[in-house]
């Protein structure tokens, strides 16, 4: 297994080592984020700020403005919180296209709290014009995000966990297209959808409720914004009830675009994610495990829905 923050700087490196105008910033973070080996051996493609995420965005949003292929790394709660306000105006309202790779993101800071939990992300960056969102489900996922990012004009927020995760894709053999998603599963009893670490998750329990007879769909829907409305669609058609499942609040997040996507045509959604609650502390697979999110919880989540 391999962590999505060291797969992403790992290909970061090896695209910058042949483009000079890779840059990647960071603030005080470049351990947390991976990159101490691309400040290493490309010093002059590397920016440090400091604590300072609101003039990382700002440094971020002039180097791309002057064509740069600009990277801001750094732990996701602060630069969605922060220094939110120069994610909009700098980067979404002024189409400067920076990259944003916030790393630790959801839970993944579990035992720190509240304060380091991003939770809200998705929440506010879909109202965000311009604005595009992603949440890689694995490694392989996370590579072949990198490679197309690097020319991708416009703002991107990317959100990615701390630990090493399960691979989803086995070889590198499939597409991650911006805003389509992928059918792991085949199905047409019910859907469960995931975005980010839950597909893995989700996947599981797919395979789990197959052997109780139950054959899930289960979607990739890691392309947030934009996003697969017609693959939506089409499971709702198809199967007739959807679960969704999200490392964020049950506010604004997956499970809201799914049931705002099928409003005017609704069929019964089930929310997976955070409670309206300051979440409890513990590791990241102990708070999935205490919300539900994990592929115990999606089956049984699944099993009382179907009832």
């Amino acid at each position: 297994m391999i962590a999505c923050r060291k797969s992403f700087t790992d290909t970061l490196l090896e695209l910058a080592r042949k483009d000079k105008d890779i840059i990647a910033v960071t603030t005080d973070a470049r351990g947390s984020v991976t990159l101490t080996d691309f400040a290493k051996e490309l010093p002059a493609q590397f920016v440090e700020c400091g604590i300072a995420e609101q003039d990382a965005v700002g440094i971020s949003a002039g180097l791309a403005h002057s064509g740069k292929k600009v990277f801001c790394c750094g732990p996701a709660c602060f630069y969605v919180a922060r220094s939110l306000e120069q994610v909009k105006v700098d980067l979404a309202y002024s189409k400067n296209p920076a990259k944003i790779l916030g790393v630790s993101g959801g839970v993944a800071y579990g035992p720190l709290g509240a304060t380091h939990h991003s939770l809200h992300d998705i929440a506010v960056l879909r109202c965000f014009p311009g604005m595009n969102i992603v949440l890689p489900p694995d490694a392989r996922a996370t590579a072949k995000l990198v490679k197309f990012l690097v020319d991708f004009p416009q703002p991107v927020y990317v959100r990615v966990g701390r630990a090493a995760v399960p691979d989803v894709y086995e070889n590198d053999d499939f597409d991650f297209e911006i805003g389509k998603a992928n059918t792991l599963l085949e199905g047409n009893d019910i859907t469960i959808i995931g975005a980010g670490e839950t597909v893995y998750h989700a996947f599981r329990a797919g395979m789990r409720l197959r052997d109780r007879g139950i054959n899930a769909r289960v979607l990739d829907l890691s392309w947030i914004k934009p996003f697969d409305k017609d693959a939506v669609l089409k499971a709702a058609r198809e199967t007739g009830r959807i679960v969704t499942v999200e490392e964020h609040s049950r506010f604004g997040g997956l499970g809201a675009l799914v049931t705002e996507t099928l409003s005017e045509n609704p069929v019964p959604v089930k929310i997976l994610g955070i409670p309206d609650e300051n979440v409890v502390h513990g590791s990241s697979p102990e708070i999935f495990h205490h919300y539900g999110l994990d592929a115990e919880g999606i089956e049984n989540a699944v099993l009382g829905f179907m009832k």
